[in-house]
């Protein structure tokens, strides 16, 4: 059975990103961009949504286009490992062949095909950004691990992409915590899924 992570980047108020705030909103410390480029998840299948992949080719088409010839940036680099890494697209809009080199396309119900990947893959799995499909992922209770990255900002006027609405109840084992040159908290957990609140009664 392959593994699932996913992996959400967060304002402390749990938004994935904030209107006319910066990529990480503006914070890139150095000792979190050293942790994710020495992450042993690189190696793992990428999953994402359709908005997700038309923003992040959107950038990393603009990094392979660019030939200044000095060194990459740490962003940079970071848009060039995502293009070689083995990526899969769950889109019914988007129309193959996709543009972004090792990207496979898949057109059917995203959570069967993520069962059956984990089951007869032979890679295990994260997922980038596309809060929608993690949300059904978490809902079907495919997922092992649930990781998250918060930084130290409240963005309750500019937040977007609100992580955790309409998510069910979970339980969270944690099982790491890290914190990034004193500013940023790393949580992960191993997820449960509850049918209700623990002290709740059902019944009639």
């Amino acid at each position: 059975m392959q593994e699932l992570l996913v992996d959400f980047i967060t304002s402390l108020d749990g938004y994935g990103a904030a209107e006319g705030w910066p990529g990480f909103w503006g914070l890139h410390v150095p000792e979190y961009l050293g942790w994710l480029d020495q992450q042993p998840e690189q190696d793992y299948t990428i999953l994402m949504g359709a908005n997700t992949y038309r923003l992040m080719y959107g950038f990393a088409a603009g990094v392979e286009g660019s030939e200044s010839g000095e060194a990459p940036t740490d962003e940079e680099a970071s848009f060039i490992e995502l293009t070689n890494a083995s990526k899969v697209v769950f889109s019914s809009t988007l129309q193959p062949p996709l543009p972004w080199a090792n990207t496979r396309l898949i057109s059917s119900d995203a959570v069967e095909a993520v069962r059956e990947m984990k089951q007869e893959g032979d890679s295990p799995m994260r997922t980038l950004g596309s809060v929608s499909l993690c949300r059904s992922l978490l809902k079907a209770g495919l997922v092992d691990r649930f990781r998250v990255v918060i930084f130290p900002f409240i963005t309750g006027s500019t937040g977007t992409d609100p992580i955790y609405d309409g998510i069910p109840d979970v339980a969270l084992d944690m099982i790491a915590s890290r914190t990034f040159d004193g500013r940023l908290q790393l949580l992960e957990y191993v997820p449960t899924v509850l049918a209700g609140a623990p002290g709740a009664t059902h019944g009639s």
